[in-house]
């Protein structure tokens, strides 16, 4: 065998390699475009945007951060079915004997969101206090409701450890599927998308109601509701002001609604405090309070 043979032959193999490098990349991009950003590789962010808001570094400074609005029942640790439990992530007002959260409070900002593969680890939350009885993620089983998160998993990507505080039982309620994967779902991934453009998102979201329990420990609600505050990202939100965004929604949970968009489930925050028996916004003047609380949302980009 010739040189010229030797060489020909290396250059051939050698184009054989790049053809199947460039093959192999481009088949990955289609399929990672395919399947979204629920599947991607997990790609935490390394250092939060410019002028996002501190992500809270305790239990203090995240209650004075969710609950910069004000405490919508007066949560406290001495009410067993008013009870808050607060973590880095988000505060909590549970009830001992529905087995749900009354209702959640939490914020979105650009620190918050990353792309990671999501691994389901529902679990009863251990913080409870001795005695109670701590739903599992068994009891849900066979009813033919799903574990529907409160404080939704991808408004939590920015660590592994943030995704995964968000499957404590204390943050699910039992929903319809068509509920929770459908406007409810569409309504979150919509509140993202306030954030990705230039704002941050201040969230309060729970439920009221009773149509029966499961396995006589679940409480399952007639509705689910959420009020969300958006802002200019950094901007302090003691700063809102009567023009402020609020959207408010009050969704039955029902079957049949899959396919519902969530602006149709629109409301006012007035409306929410008289189904609730809830105060919102407390820490806001008053006439900034009655102009948010009045005005229904009608913005739908």
């Amino acid at each position: 065998m010739n040189n010229k043979t030797l060489i020909g032959g290396a250059i051939a193999l050698g184009i054989i390699v790049l053809i199947l490098i460039v093959c192999f990349w481009v088949g990955k991009k289609i399929n990672d475009t395919i399947r979204g950003t629920d599947t991607t590789t997990v790609n935490e962010p390394t250092g939060q945007p410019q002028n996002a808001p501190s992500l809270p570094q305790n239990a203090e400074q995240a209650q004075k951060v969710y609950l910069a609005l004000g405490n919508p029942s007066n949560a406290s640790t001495s009410d067993p079915n008013n009870y808050m439990l607060v973590n880095n992530y988000m505060v909590i007002s549970y009830s001992r004997d529905r087995g749900i959260p009354n209702w959640v409070a939490w914020r979105v900002t650009k620190a918050d969101l990353g792309q990671l593969d999501r691994e389901d680890s529902f679990r009863p939350d251990d913080r409870l206090p001795k005695g109670w009885t701590r739903i599992t993620p068994t009891d849900y089983t066979g009813s033919g409701f799903d574990r529907g998160h409160v404080c939704p998993n991808a408004d939590r990507y920015s660590s592994r450890e943030a995704a995964d505080s968000t499957f404590v039982m204390t943050n699910m309620t039992p929903q319809t599927g068509d509920l929770n994967r459908g406007p409810w779902q569409k309504l979150e991934s919509y509140l993202r998308s306030l954030v990705t453009r230039g704002n941050d998102v201040y969230i309060y979201a729970g439920v009221y109601g009773e149509k029966g329990k499961i396995k006589k420990k679940v409480t399952i609600p007639t509705n689910s509701w959420k009020i969300a505050v958006a802002v200019p990202s950094g901007s302090d939100i003691l700063s809102a002001n009567e023009k402020t965004r609020v959207i408010a929604v009050d969704m039955p949970n029902v079957k049949g609604i899959l396919n519902a968009d969530w602006y149709s489930y629109r409301t006012t925050v007035n409306q929410i405090e008289q189904n609730t028996g809830y105060k919102f916004f407390s820490t806001l003047p008053p006439n900034v309070q009655n102009a948010l609380k009045s005005k229904a949302d009608n913005v739908t980009n």
